[in-house]
């Protein structure tokens, strides 16, 4: 089952019920629009080395470069939490990132915790974010650019997809 996309002030009020490892995590996916396993993936010494708080990340699924700047106060709170080599290390084995499915885990019982019917999960950051530069942007193919997407078809689904979660869970 798909994704579905939240409107950023309720997906805020799911995640100020993570733990902090996990919201700081899904901060810098929002934030940045990149997919979970490429925020976890980020290595600790690029990012201190980084200039003008800018990251160039190699995307996992696609193996795509994506340059980033990071706005300050997530810098800040990124180098305060780096490890040794990754950013967001194993809470077990520091030579290991923290995994996708701890994020996951996190995110659902969260969100159960809140009674929220929409299936939300990390890649649901995604969505947010591509909805908010649809939004500030007007334009699907700025839109396809940032995220890296081959078809214009899969960015619409995201860029629109505050439209088609609303088509799917009607308010009263």
């Amino acid at each position: 089952m798909r994704t579905d996309y939240i409107d950023r002030q309720e997906f805020e009020h799911v995640l100020s019920a993570l733990t902090p490892q996990n919201r700081l995590v899904m901060a810098v996916a929002i934030q940045t629009g990149l997919r979970v396993g490429d925020v976890l993936n980020l290595r600790s010494s690029p990012l201190r080395a980084a200039t003008a708080r800018r990251i160039t990340v190699q995307e996992l699924k696609t193996g795509k470069r994506r340059r980033l700047t990071l706005p300050a106060e997530l810098y800040d709170r990124m180098l305060s939490n780096a490890g040794k080599i990754y950013v967001f290390p194993h809470r077990l084995d520091w030579r290991r990132h923290r995994t996708r499915q701890a994020v996951w885990k996190d995110i659902k019982r969260a969100s159960k915790a809140f009674r929220v019917k929409l299936n939300i999960a990390p890649h649901s950051a995604r969505k947010t974010w591509a909805v908010a530069e649809f939004r500030k942007d007007g334009s699907i193919a700025k839109v396809q650019e940032k995220l890296n997407h081959s078809s214009s078809t899969v960015t619409a689904v995201y860029a629109l997809a505050d439209q088609l979660t609303a088509r799917k869970y009607p308010r009263p």
